[in-house]
């Protein structure tokens, strides 16, 4: 654990201003030019043990056995599993019919039914869109 916070600061800073010399570092944390080395030191220490830190990790999971393929993680949100079961997403297919906003929830209902777990429940959803959808007619 770093004790001195300006060590951090100056990591930081050496990140973005990877160029930045003695006098410069001393100017802008106002410290001693040699404070400022010894600051610089502590700060390139501390940077090369985290570049690799972050190198073990990603060898460690390139050859880990549970490593998982990028294109097996599923997108939760703007992508998930049971919307997309046919080839086509229910989103696309509500959009490209034009549908109001209760008969898009209702193909949603439907077509997640036999996907999502509680299938009863999906069906009773749509039936319950549907008839607002009716009684919006009236």
């Amino acid at each position: 654990m770093v004790k001195d916070s300006k060590v951090l600061l100056v990591a930081n800073y050496l990140h973005d201003y990877p160029n930045a010399t003695g006098r410069e570092i001393a100017k802008k944390f106002k410290c001693a030019l040699s404070y400022a080395y010894i600051l610089m030191s502590k700060a390139k220490a501390i940077q090369i043990s985290v570049e690799e830190v972050v190198d073990e990790i990603e060898e460690g999971i390139k050859n880990s056995r549970l490593a998982i393929p990028r294109d097996a993680i599923t997108d939760t949100v703007n992508h998930p599993p049971h919307y997309k079961t046919g080839g086509i997403e229910v989103i696309d297919f509500i959009e490209a019919k034009n549908l109001s906003y209760h008969l898009g929830n209702v193909i949603k209902y439907i077509a997640r039914a036999d996907h999502k777990g509680n299938k009863k429940d999906d069906l009773l959803k749509a039936q319950w869109y549907l008839t607002r959808a009716i009684n919006n007619l009236k």
